[in-house]
C-alpha cells in the first residue's frame, strides 16, 4: 500500500481510531532501589497548553529563539488558553476545562507489538514516495531526518540521518532518558530544614526541586488545571510548618536561618540566560523562580536570586507560625552536616511524574535540575558540564551510538549542542522497548498533537496536518532559525514509527513547523509498503 489509503484503512484524526491502533503493550513500570529520596509509586502527569517551545527567549530574528514572554510570531500579548493534560499510562486525566477539547485518555501509548509483528513494515520505496512532496517544502530550509520502527529501533528511512544538526529542546528527550536509566523511576527530591551548628540557628537545605510551591494547594496547577495526587509539588508551607511545629516541641521561639546550596557545582547561570526561559540553576528555588508564580507565560520573568528568594518566602512563613526569624536569611558557610536533626522535610512528585512534566511543556529549569540529579547518580559534579558528562555516558551504556553528539545542557538552549536525527529515533525506540520499561515515561511525557503542551495548537484545522491529530507524540524544539520534532506516530496499519525532522531555516517558525507537521502527518496517513 503507498501513500494513498483507503477509507476502510483509514482513522483520520478520531480518537476512537487512535486507540483501535494503539494497544497496551505495558504500562509505566516503576523500579525501586537505591535511592536520593523518599520513593513511592505515581501514576500520570498533567500537560500543557502550548503551541511553542521553550527552548528560546524572543522571536528568532532576536536570536535567542521564537519563544518569548508568553507571545507567538504575530501575536504579541496574547496569552493561550489552557489545554487538558495528557492521560499517564495508568491513570485517568484530570476533568478538561470548559471550552477545550479534551484530550485523548486510555491506558495506551504504544502500538501492540503482536499487531505489529503481522504487519509488513513500511519500505523505503514508499516512504520515499510518501513523503517526497512535503520533504520538498522550501519553507524547510536545510532538513534531515529518519524514520525508525519503534518497536525494534530499525531505521527505514532517512535523509542527512547520522549528520548532527541542532537539536534545540529535543536534548530533552535524552535528558530524560539517561535520567531514567540512572535513577530509580519512584525517587522524590527531597527539600529539608535541619538544625545548626549551634542553638537557634537552622538550615534550609536545596535538594534540586524547582517545583517547590510558595502557592496554597489550592491555588496550585499544572498546566492551567488542578494539580492531582502524584503531580502536586511539595508546599514549602507545609515544610514551615512542620519547622515551626518541631522548634516549638523544642522549647525554640526564635532562630536564625542560612540556606545551603551545596547539592550543586558550578556556574548556575546557563550560557543563553535571560531570565526568562530559564532561571539561574540552583538546588534551592520556589515556583522555578517565577516572579509571578501564577504566570501562565510560557518565559515568565524570573526573579534575580532565586535561592535567597525561597529563603525569605521560608522565613515569612514561619513568622506567620509564630516563629521569631532574626535577621535575613543567607547563604550556609559550609554544607549541613549528613547527621544534623531534620526539623522538616517535603517531597516533590517521583521522577518519573518530573520528567513526564518536563517534557510535555519542554520545561528548561525543570530539564536542568534532572540534568543534574543524573549527574549525582553517576557520580559526576552536579553542573552544567557534569550533567552533560552524565548523559552522554549512560546513553552510550545504552548503546546508543554517540558519534557527533555534542552536549553542553539538559535543555535544549544551548546553540552548540548537536545530535543527528538517527540518535533521536534510537532513544525514542528505546523508550518503546520492553527491555527497559522504567524508560516509558518519556513517551507518555510527549505532547499529543492537536491537544497537548507544546503540540496543542499544532496539527489543526487548515494545517494540512489535521488527521495526524491524535495519532502523533512528539518532542519539539525551536531556536534561532532552528525548528526539530521527534517523536512517534501510529501509521495506517496501526505501526508504531519513530521519527525526527531538524531543520535551519530562515522562513519565520510557524511556517517551518506546520511544514514539519505534514510531513510527519504523511507517516500517519500510509502503511507505505
Amino acid at each position: 500500500m503507498g501513500a494513498g489509503v483507503g477509507a476502510g484503512r483509514r482513522r483520520r484524526g478520531t480518537v476512537a481510531g487512535l486507540f483501535g491502533a494503539a494497544v497496551l503493550v505495558a504500562g509505566t513500570v516503576l523500579t525501586s532501589g537505591g535511592a536520593y529520596a523518599q520513593p513511592a509509586p505515581g501514576d500520570h502527569s498533567a500537560g500543557r497548553g502550548e503551541d511553542d517551545d521553550r527552548d528560546g527567549g524572543k522571536r528568532d530574528d532576536h536570536g535567542k529563539g521564537d519563544h518569548g514572554k508568553g507571545k507567538r510570531p504575530g501575536e504579541k500579548g496574547t496569552k493561550r488558553p489552557a489545554e487538558p493534560p495528557a492521560g499517564g499510562p495508568s491513570g485517568a486525566a484530570s476533568a478538561p476545562s470548559a471550552g477545550a477539547r479534551p484530550a485523548p485518555a486510555s491506558p495506551a501509548v504504544l502500538a501492540s507489538v503482536e499487531a505489529g509483528a503481522a504487519t509488513a513494515l513500511p519500505t523505503t520505496q514508499g516512504l520515499q514516495q510518501a513523503l517526497a512532496a512535503a520533504l520538498g517544502d522550501r519553507t524547510l530550509g536545510t532538513v534531515t531526518f529518519a524514520v525508525a520502527d519503534a518497536s525494534a529501533g530499525q531505521l527505514l528511512y532517512g535523509s542527512g540521518e547520522n549528520t548532527p544538526a541542532t537539536p534545540a529542546s529535543t536534548t530533552k528527550l535524552a535528558t530524560s532518558i539517561a535520567a531514567l536509566s540512572l535513577i530509580p523511576s519512584d525517587t522524590r527530591l527531597t527539600t529539608r530544614v535541619v538544625k545548626g551548628a549551634n542553638p537557634g540557628e537552622i538550615t534550609l537545605v536545596g535538594g534540586g526541586d524547582p517545583t517547590l510551591t510558595a502557592l496554597p494547594a489550592d491555588q496550585v496547577q499544572i498546566g492551567g488545571l488542578p494539580a492531582d495526587a502524584d503531580t502536586a509539588p511539595a508546599s514549602l508551607d507545609a515544610l514551615a510548618r512542620q519547622t515551626a511545629a518541631a522548634l516549638r516541641a523544642a522549647g525554640t521561639t526564635a532562630v536564625t536561618l542560612d540556606y545551603d546550596l551545596s547539592m550543586y557545582a558550578g556556574n548556575p547561570q546557563h550560557k543563553n540566560h535571560d531570565a526568562a526561559n530559564i532561571a539561574l540553576v540552583v538546588p534551592l528555588m520556589v515556583d522555578e523562580g517565577k516572579v509571578d508564580p501564577k504566570s501562565r507565560e510560557e518565559a515568565p520573568p524570573r526573579v534575580a536570586d532565586p535561592a535567597g528568594a525561597a529563603a525569605e518566602s521560608f522565613a515569612a512563613l514561619l513568622r506567620a507560625e509564630g516563629v521569631t526569624v532574626d535577621g535575613k536569611a543567607r547563604p550556609a558557610a559550609a554544607p549541613a552536616a549528613a547527621t544534623a536533626p531534620v526539623l522538616g522535610r517535603v517531597d516533590s512528585p517521583t521522577i518519573a511524574r518530573l520528567v513526564e512534566r518536563l517534557l510535555t511543556t519542554s520545561d528548561n529549569t525543570l530539564a536542568e535540575a534532572i540534568a543534574r540529579q543524573a549527574a549525582v547518580a553517576a557520580h559526576q559534579p552536579a553542573s552544567f558540564e557534569g550533567a552533560a558528562t552524565a548523559v552522554k555516558q549512560e546513553l552510550a551504556r545504552l548503546g546508543v551510538p554517540m558519534t557527533g553528539v555534542v552536549l553542553d545542557d539538559g535543555s535544549g538552549l544551548h546553540p552548540d549542542n548537536a545530535i543527528p536525527p538517527a540518535v533521536l529515533v534510537q532513544l525514542l525506540a528505546l523508550a518503546a522497548s520492553d527491555r527497559h520499561p522504567a524508560l516509558r515515561p518519556v513517551l507518555t511525557g510527549l505532547p499529543i498533537a492537536g491537544f497537548t503542551g507544546t503540540l496543542g495548537k499544532r496539527f489543526g484545522a487548515g494545517s494540512g496536518a489535521a488527521d495526524a491529530a491524535g495519532l502523533v507524540r512528539a518532542k519539539t524544539g525551536s531556536l534561532s532559525g532552528v525548528n526539530t520534532l521527534a517523536g512517534t506516530v501510529v501509521d495506517a496499519d496501526g505501526r508504531l514509527l519513530a521519527f525526527a525532522v531538524m531543520t535551519r531555516t530562515p522562513a519565520p517558525a510557524d511556517t517551518a513547523r506546520a511544514a514539519m507537521d505534514r510531513i510527519v502527518a504523511r507517516l500517519a496517513a500510509c502503511g507505505c509498503h
